[in-house]
């Protein structure tokens, strides 16, 4: 049997990986499967390096052959389109389409993710919607998220530069699937450049990607002292495939 763990270069997706391999290593072959996204802190490559040594297994990559570099700004330029409250055009590209490409030359009898033990609404939403194929692993050994900070970091892993900034995963920074002006702010905060290269590009293309007090607004024009739901209380991981989003239920 072949099962195929998809590593986000997140902590849980990587505690998934260790712990499919410790599992069903002796017994299937486990695959564990990574879509490099430009758009990442550059530091996800660091981790996905480190993740490979505990692990004793090379992560393969899955790409888009329309979107060869990966990139997301790529995405919504070609696509003139960066977000929606069903979700954005580069997790559709990047992610689950270079999936479909993944499928079409490799067998996969099960599915691995790395939804946690606080997560068991998300992957009994998911298994209804997306794949019934999925080994619940980490929810099977009742590891939550914070348990996957411990066990990286007993296995002295530095976990991704990006969650020591405050993010709340390891997604691409400035995720145009976030509309909490807290976000934005956040990424004005920490990644000027970002954001400046997210509000040109969201002005050209006319995607009102912020909402201040239920209306949707133009990141130009949000105030830098604007705030939403704290940061700790987000999560907007960019899975392999495409759940349906529901965007103003977590991101008012």
């Amino acid at each position: 049997m072949n099962i195929t763990v998809w590593f986000s270069c997140g902590a849980a997706s990587a505690v998934a990986a260790k712990k499919t391999i410790d599992i069903y290593g002796s017994s299937h072959n486990v695959e564990i499967v990574n879509n490099p996204i430009l758009e990442e802190d550059s530091d996800n490559r660091r981790f996905l390096a480190d993740v490979e040594k505990w692990i004793g297994q090379k992560i393969q990559i899955a790409t888009n052959p329309k979107y060869p570099k990966g990139s997301a700004e790529e995405v919504w330029d070609k696509r003139n389109f960066m977000s929606s409250p069903m979700g954005a055009p580069c997790t559709l590209e990047l992610k689950k389409n270079a999936r479909r490409e993944w499928e079409r030359t490799h067998r996969i009898d099960q599915h691995v993710l790395g939804f946690t033990a606080d997560e068991k609404n998300r992957h009994e939403k998911f298994i209804l919607t997306e794949r019934e194929n999925v080994i619940p692993v980490l929810i099977n050994v009742n590891l939550t998220k914070k348990d996957c900070f411990k066990i990286l970091n007993n296995a002295g892993i530095d976990l991704p530069r990006i969650y020591l900034e405050g993010y709340p995963n390891a997604n691409c920074i400035g995720c145009v699937k976030a509309t909490s002006p807290t976000y934005w702010n956040h990424v004005r905060k920490k990644h000027p450049a970002v954001f400046k290269r997210r509000a040109d590009q969201s002005e050209t293309i006319g995607a009102k990607l912020v909402r201040v007090k239920g209306e949707r607004i133009l990141l130009k024009d949000l105030d830098p002292e604007a705030t939403g739901r704290p940061m700790k209380d987000m999560d907007f991981e960019c899975g392999i495939f495409c759940e349906e989003f529901r965007q103003r239920e977590l991101f008012d």
